[in-house]
């Protein structure tokens, strides 16, 4: 397995701990480096103004002043000798000190240390190089930093070079004290930061666990009823609130279902008991011999052919209930709304040739599916025929988006306006007649997809009957044989309504 997917394999919170160890050290790493650096940069120069700054060349000359560099009398001192004026420039000095010819002779040295000439010497004490600070390592293998200058006893006396040596030791071994300090500083701090980062992560996700655990019981129990603590505005707060509303609506939802299937299945026992009935009675005179009278036999299929348009309505209402209502039915366009509504008008007219129906169908195109939409009127219409009083009239009206239906039966009273688009919902007295009192219910589901609103009101001018209204927002007529523009589409809200709504007349 890769260290990527055990990395990935860890729980959450450890995997937060790690990071934040991870981000620690780093951090710690990068300061502590930059810190040594720095002091180590600091100490070489203090150490390199600290050569440069001493008066080797007065102190030497002050020495030998009366002397030529190196005579041959004057062997060189050796470490560790008390011997010659030299052991006091050095104790002057605080360093080790030697005197450097052009061809390579040093003498007279002082100090704990004896340094190795090198070209660079040579150089300075001919006079061909200025002062210079360079490295050294002695025999004894200590590391020295040297600055060489050159110098003269008067101004007519040979050249030569004086050496100033410290040891690097004397910065080394602060360093290397800083280095373990910091490294000890730098395991605390990620160790700390650790276990921080741990605390944190287990604090923090708290929450999270809760959440966890809710929707493990949901999934275990599929009891919608538990909810979240969601004080405070953070994120969690923010998520636990969003689990609490979807677990709401799909409790809400599964209520619906379930009440949904009760009533259907209430509606269904009617027309079902009904045709089980008709159907014994047939099925008994034939297996008897028993003839049923000819009036009588034409009135028990006419009551099963009855009972069969209605099962098939109601199931058909069902239908289109169940579709969930962010589905689009069908293909989506431009439609001629005074069409549609002149096409269901036919079919009324069909179903009511008793009545007189009256119309003002001004154009009006509107987004939507055709077919939806001419369902919804039919509706309307067959609410309107199915009240209306033999010889009544039915007037359809559609002007600027807004289709009224008006009837002359005997009306809704204001108590049941509000409930007139409920599923399953018939008025007392519209329950000795056919329907399955989902026809309304279809009408505003259709009407809030096209992003209008659908309304049942008492007529304004005080008479009998009801208004069904129904208000759709339009859309640019299409160019003269162009086909309804399909695909995605969002429906428009009518001015100043907001949301589309279904609002019966209070």
């Amino acid at each position: 397995m890769s260290p990527a997917a055990r990395f990935r394999a860890l729980p959450l919170r450890s995997r937060l701990a790690l990071l934040v160890a991870v981000a620690v050290a780093v951090a710690v790493a990068a300061v502590a480096a930059v810190s040594w650096v720095m002091v180590r940069t600091q100490l070489s120069d203090q150490l390199d103004r600290s050569l440069m700054s001493t008066n080797a060349a007065v102190e030497v000359g002050r020495v030998i002043r009366d002397n030529r560099p190196c005579p041959d009398k004057a062997p060189a001192n050796q470490p560790g000798q008390n011997t010659q004026p030299g052991q006091e420039i050095a104790s002057n000095l605080n360093a080790s000190v030697q005197i450097v010819t052009a061809d390579g002779v040093h003498c007279w040295v002082s100090g704990p240390a004896t340094l190795p000439v090198t070209g660079i010497d040579k150089e300075i004490a001919a006079g061909t190089r200025g002062a210079t600070l360079h490295d050294v390592t002695t025999a004894e293998g200590v590391e020295m930093r040297v600055y060489t200058q050159p110098a003269r006893v008067t101004p007519t006396s040979p050249l030569f070079g004086i050496s100033v040596a410290k040891p690097l030791a004397d910065i080394d071994k602060p360093l290397s004290t800083l280095a373990w300090v910091l490294v000890l500083v730098s395991g605390i701090g990620v160790v700390g930061a650790g276990a921080a980062g741990l605390w944190v992560a287990r604090t923090g996700l708290r929450p999270v666990d809760e959440l966890t655990g809710a929707v493990e019981h949901i999934a275990r129990t599929e009891d919608l009823t538990v909810r979240i603590p969601d004080e405070g505005d953070d994120e969690i707060a923010r998520l636990s609130r969003s689990f609490n509303s979807m677990t709401a609506a799909l409790a809400s939802s599964q209520e619906r279902q379930a009440q949904l299937i009760a009533d259907a299945g209430h509606e269904l026992r009617t027309p079902l008991t009904s045709l089980r009935t008709n159907i014994e009675l047939l099925a008994r005179s034939e297996q008897t011999g028993r003839a049923i009278p000819p009036e009588d036999r034409r009135e028990l299929l006419a009551s099963v052919k009855a009972q069969m348009t209605e099962l098939a309505s109601l199931i058909g209402d069902l239908q289109e209930l169940s579709r969930p209502d962010a589905a689009a039915p069908g293909p989506l366009g431009v439609v001629a709304l005074h069409e549609i509504a002149g096409t269901a008008l036919s079919r009324a007219r069909l179903r009511g040739p008793e009545l007189e129906f009256t119309s003002d169908l001004a154009p009006w195109y509107v987004r939507g599916e055709a077919a939806a939409l001419e369902r919804a009127v039919v509706n309307v219409l067959d609410n309107a025929v199915k009240f209306s009083p033999p010889g009544g009239e039915v007037a359809v009206v559609l002007r600027a988006g807004e289709l009224t239906v008006r009837d002359h039966g005997p009306g809704i009273p204001a108590d049941d306006l509000r409930h007139v688009f409920e599923r399953f919902w018939r008025s007392p007295s519209a329950r000795a007649l056919p329907g399955s009192g989902l026809g309304l219910s279809i009408v505003a589901r259709t009407v809030l997809r096209a992003g209008g609103t659908a309304e049942l009101r008492a007529p304004r001018d005080g008479g009998p009957g009801a208004e069904a209204v129904l208000r759709i927002p339009g859309a640019p007529a299409p160019p003269p044989g162009a086909a309804p523009a399909d695909g995605p589409w969002r429906p428009e809200r009518p001015e100043g309504s907001g949301q589309p709504s279904v609002v019966p007349d209070q």
